[in-house]
């Protein structure tokens, strides 16, 4: 059972997303109701064509549902004119893709700050030290992206995504473009967020080893929860998403 709205920071109650692909009509959520509570790392995982990535785009206003309702900190999603939704995302969400998204004309610093500058707001510069030195990137702030590897393109987006304090971290396959030594000290500085800083921390992967990571895993097949386990129970969590649904 999810918790309750009272416990919650991102909730999702009765969600469901239609949409076309070709001659095709996608259920792409099928009902999924969840909660995702404060100050814990959550993992989304699942086959591909399961819905995971889509929940977490309804959840972060990325994408509206067909029906359902969200709610994000305290304010209901559904309904929101874009604008509004703009101002969702920029006051309550950090964003971490795989991609890494940074602005290859800025550098290091000017794309960890530019959340806080376009929203007009001061930057902490007491968390932002603190940030740049648990994150190892004090001496590539200068740099570019292009001149970074990619192990330190994701800290940098990390470091971007954490320093405007966001009510939520919704991260994409964090770990798809980097080597595994690289994915694991990000996965490792994901959990410290959540230890170290409060940060609540949603993670979409189809990676086990990935999902062992946070502190539960929901796992989706066919646009529904199918399974929902505590990791600090102990449990396999290979075994967990190892669903029964379409791989496609």
């Amino acid at each position: 059972m999810p918790a309750t709205d009272g416990e919650n920071i991102a909730s999702a109650v009765a969600l469901v997303k239609h949409y076309r692909q070709g001659e095709a009509h996608v259920r792409a959520l099928d009902g999924v109701t969840v909660g995702f509570t404060r100050a814990r790392f959550t993992a989304v995982s699942g086959p591909s064509g399961s819905g995971k990535s889509t929940l977490m785009h309804c959840l972060a206003g990325l994408d509206s549902a067909t029906s359902g309702q969200v709610v994000l900190d305290g304010t209901e999603l559904t309904g929101l004119s874009d604008r509004a939704l703009t101002r969702v995302r920029r006051d309550k969400v950090g964003f971490l893709f795989q991609s890494f998204n940074l602005l290859p004309q800025l550098s290091a610093l000017e794309n960890i700050a530019l959340p806080v500058t376009m929203a007009g707001r001061r930057l902490d510069h007491d968390l932002l030290d603190h940030l740049v030195g648990v994150l190892g990137i004090g001496d590539r702030l200068a740099h570019r992206p292009g001149e970074l590897s990619g192990g330190q393109q994701q800290r940098v987006a990390l470091a971007r995504a954490l320093v405007a304090r966001p009510a939520v971290i919704f991260a994409d396959e964090p770990t798809g473009n980097l080597d595994s030594r690289s994915g694991t000290e990000v996965l490792d500085l994901l959990r410290r967020s959540v230890r170290d800083l409060g940060q609540t921390v949603v993670m979409v992967t189809h990676d086990p080893h990935a999902a062992a990571y946070a502190d539960r895993v929901v796992v989706l097949a066919d646009g529904r929860i199918v399974n929902d386990v505590d990791t600090a129970s102990g449990a396999d969590v290979t075994r967990a998403v190892q669903v029964v649904g379409r791989a496609g």
